[in-house]
Order: structure tokens, then C-alpha cells, then sequence
């Protein structure tokens, strides 16, 4: 049997000698071998920055996200295949679908968030403006742009598919390419999963590298624009951490490393109430998900010490419901581990647990098995412990990343939030109360020490996704020793990859840089901008319209059209005694319809639609007999892909005859790519 190929520089590449083989979990037999001899590391990452990058590059950030979509549509074609090969693993269907459609969703989600929530162009700005002088000649913005290296990727064995695409959508649509080198035990999934990636021609050539093996010298040829991002064991993490290149180079590194999750029973979800089974469902199912190789499966099962039989009696009740054997077969409900020495891992860890714990269920020796041979395959048991001390080190040191748990009494929701922290940075944790007072203080408790957790109870039950499911919208990550990173968490995981910059300089400069007007910047008053189409407009395209006197009548006709009695606008002595107002003043969105009145442009034309206000601030109180004029200028224009027409962002700034700003906000519109469309012969 072959070795599995690497698809280095642009080209599959076959290991020259014959590589270390790789065993079905559940089987035992040889699925593929795996080696990296041969494959020219440093070579690999110069063609991912040399070819890779300046691809991505030259797409936009929505452009970056619609691909992801298309590729996300394609994988889910060859979801079959994929479950496939997972049974080889060890993953039921179930666990095969929470690895493969979970990788799957990332790519969905990250192609929504990357069109919705970053700029159709190649500048990211980050945050507000700066001002930095008195007379507006001098700002500041922070933007941020893409690395312009590669995002390598050390991903761990439970999870083939989600893993590496977990890493891979964010530093996509920051313009990243990615070398993905998965964990040996599973790697020909992975192989699968990128070898269809690659026949797609999806992407731009050199978004995507493959390592199947040993990482060899890889690290060795990482510089300061490369990303490294780790999932796995603290130790290796630790080791990674502190590789010399790494540490000279000051590389960009991210771990998700070992974590002892917990989770907590409120002293409130007594038998009989609906936390108290949600709680033992979810401790259960935890358990056996994936025979417990997730990085979030809950370790540490803090209960009231009153409920601890009750507890243990219905987590084992459930337990014995569980089947273990053949993923493939239909009535299994757990699979095997990843491996036999895998197994072999948790059950020496089970050894220190034990020493300290009773065992409440299961058998770490032995499992009865379903349409499977138990030796051959990395079969076991799922193992619920029971600790009566607390406060012994074990439990919260010890990981057994298997199906494995411990139920921990508890006596106050103070002593728990001191015990969570025993277990020095989780990635998850979950609070399974109806308690609110209770939730509160223990969430705002365990927070420092976790980077997700889930309140679970009856009004969310039904909806939540779960203790142990990473999102792409949040972080996944944790302090500790959970790695001291953040992976996904929306537009955060795609800044990861990119570089922040303050780049200070004149209004008109920072216009040019950023693609975005800054006031102060010029203006261009010839056309209406409302007869532009977004081929023909321009940032810094404005129209300036007024003056329109506000009158006593406007402000009472107002007030009588819309209902908006409020004292300020109704009543003269009362709106005298505001320290604020000092008498009568115009509504806030009076002031805002007028400014609409003013600088629409009402014919038939490429505006299509207005679709809202952002950042609305009224600054001067507006009396009667102040004459307003409007300002209204184009900030920024971002096309949209794939899409007949666009957004503008407007800057409104309405003023009074002394030039006081009275309101300011953005407002959005529609606005058609071409006026007039050209019909379907082509004409206009």
C-alpha cells in the first residue's frame, strides 16, 4: 500500500519510501501509510506565499466568501464518501455527521459572515476614526490587511474534517492560504477531504497545502507574516510554543490544547425537574459523542452533594442503554477510539482517576461489543467516576480524553466557581439551572478560566446546540492550559490573520488608503449623487441642500402626526425647565425627515432603496425658527457579488445657520451597478 501523497507546491506529491502504517479503529486493518520523506518543506511555504497569497489577494473579501460557498456546496455533494471513510475512525454516523457537516457549516457560516460583515474590497477598517488634532487635518484609522504569508495548521485526530476547516475559513476570506498537516490516525480522511477540495478548481491555486506525515523541518521555515495554529495536547503545544523559529520570528501561534470542561448542576434541578434530565442527558451524551475524543466532552461533573446518588444512579441508568462496536452498524451508538494506543492513553489515565475515584459505571478492561471483535478494534467502555473529596488534585489534573467523566460534589455555588478553577483554562463549561441568581454568579464566577460557556435549561433546551458544540460566530479557545487561544469567533477569527496598522495622515490621505471618505477630505458637488449609478459614483460624490426653516407649526404637526407628545416638543414651560433644551425643540427624527426631504433626489433613478440609519446622533437642539441645511456625501460604496446592484454609505451632517452640527449618521442605500439597466438585447 501506497503511502498517502502530500500536495505541496502546486502538485501531489508521493513519499519516497514506504511509510508507517495506519489501522482501522474498529477493524484493525491497514487503511493507508504515511510518511513525509521527501516532501520539501520550505518550498512548500514559499509557494503558498509566492503563488497562494498574491491569488487571494487579488479577490476582495466577499469575493474570498463567495468561494467558500461554493466549495461548502461541493463538499456537501461527497458527504456520503466521507461518511465512509469515517466509520474507519471509529465515528458512528452520527459522530461522522457532527465532524463532517460541522467542518461543512464553518465554510457556510464564514462565507455568510464574510459578505455581511467585511467590506466588498481588500482593506479591513478597524474601528472608528481617530481624530488627532484640533483643526481636522490630522487622524488617525486602524486597518487591518492580510498576513502575507501562510496559515499553517497542526490539527489533532478527532476531528478530520472540522478541524482543518474550522482553520481554514477564516484565514481564506482574510486572503491566508493554508497548509493543513493533520494527526497520523485519521490523516486519510483529511487526504480525502483536500484531494476533493483540489479536483474541485474551486480555489485559487495555492490556497490550500497538504502534509500527510511527521511535521519534519516545517517550522524551521515559518517567518513573522506565517501563522501557526496548534490543536492537541498542552505538552506538544508547549513545545511547539517555544520552537526556535517561532520564538525568533515572533510567529502568530494558536493552541487549543487540553481542558478539563466542566460542568455544573444548579442545587435547584431536583429529579423530576427538567434541568435535572437535561443535565444527565447531556452528561451522557458527552460521554459518548465521538467515544469522548472531543476537546470540549465534559471531564468534571460538579452536583450538589445532596444529589449526587440521584445523579449517578440516572447517568447509569443511560450508560447501560449505550451500545458500543462497529460504527458502521446501524444499532451502535458508541464507536471505537482512534486507536489502540489511543486507547491504551485513556486507560492509563484512568489509573491515576481511579486511585482517587469509585467507578459508578463501566469497565476500562472490558467491553461488550456489537458486529465487532473487541481486541482488534480500540473498543471501551464508557467509564462514569465519583469522587467524595472534592478538593483531591486528580480530577482536576487529569485528562482522560476518552468517554470518560467524574461527578464532583459541591456544597455553594462559591466553592464550585474555586473548584472550576482547579482546573487551570477549560475551553467549555456549562451551568444546567432555572436559578438565574444561581447562573449569574457562577458564569460571571468561571468565566476567567473558560472560553464558552452554555446556561442550559427549559426555555433554550430545545434550540441549544449543546455543551460540546463549537460555533463558527464564537470563539473556540480558552486560557490556561486550554492553550491561551481563540479559534473562528465570527470576524475575529478572520483578524487573526490579518495585521493591524494605525495609519495616521491628512483626510484626504486616509480617503485614498482606506477607500472610505473622511471629513475633512474633498468633496465633489457637480451631479446629484442620486443620479449616479455605482459605476459612475464616487467616494466623496455629496450634494448640499437647504436651508429649511423649522417652524412652530412643523414641530406641532409632528407631534400631533406621530404621537410623539413628549413634554420637549408640547409643552413651553415645562420644556423651559429642561437644563437641556431651555424651551420648545424640534423632534430628533423631525430633524432627520427634513434632511431626507432635502437631499432626495424623488425621480425615478439607480437609488433603489433606502434600507437604514446607522450611528444616528443628535448633537444641538433644534428650536423654531432655525434654518437646517444638509450634507450628504458618499463614504463608501461596496459592490455586491454576484448581485445587480450595491450599498452606499452615506455621511449625513445636518447643520444649523451657524454651522452647528445638529444631527449626524450614516444612511444606507441601494443603489443600481447600471442606470438605466440594459434589457436583454443588450440595450439600455
Amino acid at each position: 500500500m501506497a503511502p498517502l501523497r502530500s500536495y505541496v507546491a502546486g502538485t501531489w506529491f508521493t513519499p519516497s519510501d514506504e511509510g508507517a502504517p495506519l489501522r482501522d479503529a474498529a477493524t484493525g486493518e491497514e487503511v493507508a501509510r504515511i510518511s513525509t520523506t521527501g516532501v520539501d518543506m520550505a518550498a512548500a511555504l514559499e509557494y503558498g506565499r509566492t503563488v497562494g497569497g498574491p491569488a487571494l489577494r487579488e479577490l476582495t473579501f466577499h469575493q474570498r466568501a463567495a468561494l467558500l460557498k461554493v466549495l461548502a456546496s461541493h463538499l456537501r455533494e461527497h458527504r456520503e464518501e466521507l461518511y465512509q471513510l469515517s466509520y474507519r475512525t471509529g465515528a458512528t454516523l452520527a459522530d461522522s455527521k457532527f465532524d463532517i457537516d460541522g467542518g461543512i457549516g464553518v465554510l457556510f457560516s464564514y462565507s455568510s459572515k464574510g459578505r455581511r460583515e467585511m467590506p466588498n474590497s481588500h482593506v479591513y477598517l478597524d474601528g472608528a476614526l481617530e481624530p488627532l488634532s484640533k483643526g481636522g487635518t490630522f487622524h488617525g484609522q486602524h486597518i487591518a490587511t492580510p498576513l502575507r504569508g501562510v496559515a499553517v495548521q497542526i490539527n489533532a485526530f478527532n476531528f478530520p474534517v472540522w478541524g482543518p476547516l474550522e482553520k481554514f475559513a477564516p484565514a481564506f476570506v482574510a486572503g491566508v492560504p493554508s497548509l493543513i498537516k493533520p494527526a497520523s490516525q485519521t490523516a486519510y480522511l483529511t487526504h480525502r477531504l483536500v484531494e476533493l477540495i483540489v479536483e474541485s478548481g474551486i480555489l485559487p491555486e495555492g490556497s490550500i497545502q497538504l502534509v500527510c506525515g511527521p511535521v519534519g523541518d516545517l517550522l524551521d521555515h515559518v517567518t513573522e507574516q506565517d501563522v501557526v495554529a496548534f490543536t492537541g495536547s498542552a505538552s506538544t503545544a508547549q513545545r511547539l510554543r517555544t520552537h526556535p523559529a517561532i520564538v525568533r520570528n515572533s510567529v502568530r501561534f494558536n493552541a487549543e490544547a487540553d481542558s478539563l470542561n466542566l460542568s455544573v448542576l444548579g442545587p435547584d434541578a431536583k429529579p423530576g425537574t427538567t434541568e435535572f434530565d437535561l443535565y444527565v442527558k447531556q452528561l451522557v451524551t458527552e460521554m459518548t459523542v465521538k467515544a469522548g475524543q472531543k476537546c470540549t466532552a465534559i471531564r468534571r461533573a460538579f452536583v450538589p452533594a445532596e444529589l449526587m446518588d440521584a445523579v449517578a444512579e440516572a447517568a447509569a441508568e443511560r450508560l447501560g442503554k449505550v451500545t458500543v462496536g462497529n460504527p458502521a452498524s446501524e444499532n451502535v451508538r458508541m464507536g471505537a477510539l482512534a486507536s489502540l494506543e489511543q486507547r491504551e492513553e485513556v486507560r492509563r489515565s484512568l489509573k491515576a482517576l481511579t486511585s482517587v475515584a469509585d467507578i459508578v459505571f463501566g469497565d476500562p478492561q472490558r467491553v461488550d461489543v456489537v458486529d465487532a471483535d473487541a481486541e482488534r478494534g480500540a473498543f471501551m467502555s464508557p467509564v462514569l467516576l465519583k469522587v467524595t473529596d472534592p478538593e483531591l488534585r486528580e480530577p482536576h489534573q487529569v485528562e482522560a480524553f476518552g468517554p470518560v467523566s467524574t461527578l464532583i460534589p459541591y456544597t455553594s455555588a462559591e466553592q464550585v466557581v474555586r473548584l472550576g478553577a482547579l482546573g487551570e483554562g477549560s475551553l467549555a463549561g456549562s451551568v444546567v439551572t432555572a436559578d438565574e441568581d444561581f447562573a449569574r454568579e457562577v458564569v460571571l464566577g468561571v468565566a476567567p478560566w473558560h472560553g464558552r460557556l452554555l446556561v442550559l435549561d427549559a426555555d433554550d433546551a430545545k434550540e441549544s446546540t449543546g455543551h460540546g458544540s463549537p460555533l463558527p460566530a464564537l470563539v473556540h479557545g480558552g486560557p490556561g492550559r486550554a492553550g491561551g487561544g481563540e479559534e473562528m469567533g465570527g470576524v475575529r477569527g478572520i483578524l487573526h490573520y490579518m495585521q493591524r496598522t494605525a495609519v495616521q495622515g491628512s483626510p484626504k490621505m486616509l480617503s485614498a488608503v482606506t477607500g472610505t471618505w473622511v471629513p475633512g477630505a474633498p468633496r465633489n458637488e457637480d451631479v446629484h449623487p442620486f443620479r449616479k449609478s455605482l459605476a459612475e459614483l464616487r467616494v466623496g460624490d455629496c450634494v448640499v441642500a437647504g436651508p429649511r426653516k423649522v417652524t412652530p407649526e412643523d414641530i406641532e404637526h409632528f407631534a400631533e402626526f406621530t404621537g410623539d407628545t413628549f413634554y420637549a416638543h408640547t409643552d413651553e414651560a415645562a420644556a423651559a425647565k429642561n437644563p437641556l433644551f431651555g424651551g420648545i425643540v424640534a423632534h430628533g427624527y423631525l430633524v432627520v425627515s427634513f434632511a431626507a426631504g432635502l437631499f432626495v433626489d424623488p425621480a425615478p433613478g439607480p437609488v433603489l432603496a433606502n434600507y437604514g440609519l446607522e450611528n444616528l446622533r443628535f448633537l444641538t437642539p433644534v428650536k423654531p425658527g432655525d434654518e437646517l441645511t444638509v450634507t450628504l456625501t458618499c463614504k463608501q460604496i461596496t459592490p455586491r457579488e454576484n448581485a445587480d446592484h450595491g450599498e452606499v454609505r452615506w455621511d449625513a451632517d445636518v447643520t444649523n445657520a451657524a454651522g452647528e452640527s445638529v444631527a449626524k449618521y450614516d444612511v444606507l442605500t441601494l443603489v443600481a451597478k447600471e442606470y438605466p439597466a440594459e434589457d436583454a438585447g443588450g440595450k439600455r
